[in-house]
C-alpha cells in the first residue's frame, strides 16, 4: 500500500515537473510593447503552421482599455514562435476575444483562408450592461496564411442585437442585448455531414437591465453556410449565466455547445446538444464530471472513431480559483471523460490564477497542443500532449 502510494505521488510530480518543463513561452507580459497578453486562441494551417493569437492589453490587465488583437507564427509544431503581429488596432479602445477559424471549402481559396473573428467595444463590460457602452462584431481575412489580412467587416446587425440608435440607426433590436463576447480561443468549421462546411462561432450576450447572479447573460452562437457572405443567429441557451463557450462537431449532424456558468452557483460546465448544426438546443444540461471555478474551457473534435466524434476538453479543473489545467478526452462524444491528464498546475498552495484560459488544437493523430494562460498571466504557453502515453 505504502509503495503504491509513493509511486502515485512520484508519477503525479513527475507528469506534473515533465508539463511545466515542456512549456514553451509564447507571449510574455510586459514585453513587445504590452502589459499584459491574454484569452489565446490557436489554429492549425493546412501547411502545418500553427497561428496563436492572443489579446495584447497595452497599459494594464483589465478586460477594458487599450487593448490589441496580436498574432504569432510557428513553423516547427510550437517549438519556437516568430515575432509579434498587430492583427487589429481600435485605436486607444478593446479590441478582443479573438475566434480564427480555417475555411478548408471555399473553391475559391483551395489552400484555405483564415477567418479571424473578434469585438470592439467602447465601455467597461458593467456600464454596457447597464447600456451605456457598444459592442460591436468584427471579422478579418486572410487567403495566406495570417501573412496579410484583409479590412475588417462589421456584422454587428446579423449576430448582435443592440439597443443603441443614437450610436447607430441599425441597432435598435427590441431585444436589447448589451455586453457581447465571442468564444475565447478557435471558432468551428463542420467538416462532415449535412453541414459541412458552416462557419460556427459560439458567443454570449446580455440582455436587459443588470440582474442578480449574472442573470442578465446567456450563450447562444452565430454562423455562416456561404463562407462569411451572410450569418444567422442560433438559438439562445435556456440556462441564465451561461457565458463564454466553445463548441464541437459531434456526428449524425450534431454540436455540443460547452459553456462557462457565470452564475457560479454550480461550479460545472454547462452542456448544449443540438440535432441541426448547432442551430436549436434539444438538451441543455449541467456535466458534473466536469468541474469549474468560473472561467473559460476548450472543447475540440478529433475525428471520428467508431462512427463518434472523440472530444477532447481543456480548462482549470478546480471548484474555487482558476488551476489544474486539464485535458479531458471523450470517446463517446461528451457523455463521459475517461482519459484525464493534469497539463500544469501551481506547485505550491496560494498563488493566484496560476492557469487560466486555454485553448487546443489537434496536431497529428496522436499530438494536441495546448496554449494556456500560466502564473497569474504572466504568460501566455505553449505545450505538446502525446496521446499515445494517455
Amino acid at each position: 500500500m505504502k509503495k503504491t502510494l509513493l509511486f502515485l505521488i512520484i508519477n503525479l510530480i513527475f507528469n506534473q515537473v515533465q508539463a511545466q518543463q515542456t512549456s514553451i513561452p509564447v507571449f510574455v507580459s510586459g514585453t513587445e510593447g504590452h502589459n499584459t497578453f491574454r484569452i489565446p486562441a490557436i489554429i492549425q494551417l493546412p501547411n502545418g503552421d500553427l497561428l496563436a493569437f492572443a489579446e495584447g492589453r497595452v497599459s494594464g490587465g483589465g478586460d477594458f482599455g487599450d487593448i490589441n488583437i496580436v498574432m504569432k507564427r510557428s513553423t516547427d509544431n510550437g517549438k519556437t514562435w516568430s515575432e509579434i503581429s498587430t492583427i487589429v488596432d481600435y485605436n486607444k479602445l478593446q479590441a478582443g476575444n479573438p475566434a480564427p477559424v480555417v475555411d478548408l471549402t471555399d473553391p475559391a481559396y483551395p489552400d484555405g483562408r483564415v477567418f479571424l473573428f473578434y469585438n470592439t467595444g467602447n465601455n467597461h463590460e458593467n456600464e454596457v450592461r447597464k447600456g451605456k457602452g457598444l459592442r460591436e462584431v468584427w471579422y478579418k481575412t486572410s487567403g495566406d496564411g495570417g501573412k496579410t489580412w484583409s479590412d475588417a467587416v462589421n456584422i454587428t446587425t446579423q449576430v448582435h442585437k443592440p439597443k443603441q440608435p443614437n450610436t447607430n440607426p441599425a441597432y435598435n433590436f427590441v431585444e436589447d442585448w448589451r455586453s457581447y463576447a465571442n468564444t475565447p480561443g478557435h471558432a468551428l468549421q463542420i467538416q462532415n455531414g449535412k453541414y459541412k462546411g458552416r462557419i460556427y462561432v459560439a458567443a454570449n450576450h446580455s440582455q436587459g437591465d443588470l440582474q442578480k447572479s449574472w442573470e442578465d447573460y446567456a450563450s447562444h452562437a452565430y454562423y455562416s453556410d456561404d463562407h462569411g457572405k451572410t450569418f444567422k443567429l442560433s438559438q439562445t441557451l435556456n440556462i441564465l449565466g451561461s457565458n463564454e463557450a466553445t463548441a464541437a462537431e459531434l456526428s449524425d449532424n450534431s454540436l455540443i455547445l460547452n459553456a462557462r456558468n457565470q452564475k457560479g452557483d454550480k461550479r460545472a460546465r454547462i452542456i448544449g446538444i443540438s440535432k441541426d448544426g448547432g442551430e436549436t438546443w434539444d438538451k441543455v444540461y449541467f456535466d458534473e464530471n466536469l468541474p469549474d471555478p468560473v472561467n473559460e474551457g476548450s472543447i475540440l473534435s478529433l475525428g471520428l472513431k467508431d462512427g463518434k466524434q472523440v472530444l477532447a476538453f481543456s480548462n482549470a479543473a478546480h471548484l474555487t480559483k482558476r488551476d489544474n489545467l486539464t485535458l479531458r478526452i471523450s470517446f463517446d462524444e461528451g457523455k463521459s471523460w475517461t482519459v484525464n491528464k493534469v497539463i500544469d498546475k501551481n506547485p505550491g498552495q496560494n498563488a493566484k490564477d496560476y492557469t487560466a484560459y486555454s485553448d487546443i488544437v489537434k496536431l497529428g493523430e496522436k499530438t494536441i497542443g495546448v496554449l494556456y494562460e500560466r502564473d497569474h498571466y504572466k504568460q501566455i504557453v505553449f505545450t505538446l500532449v502525446d496521446l499515445s502515453e494517455l
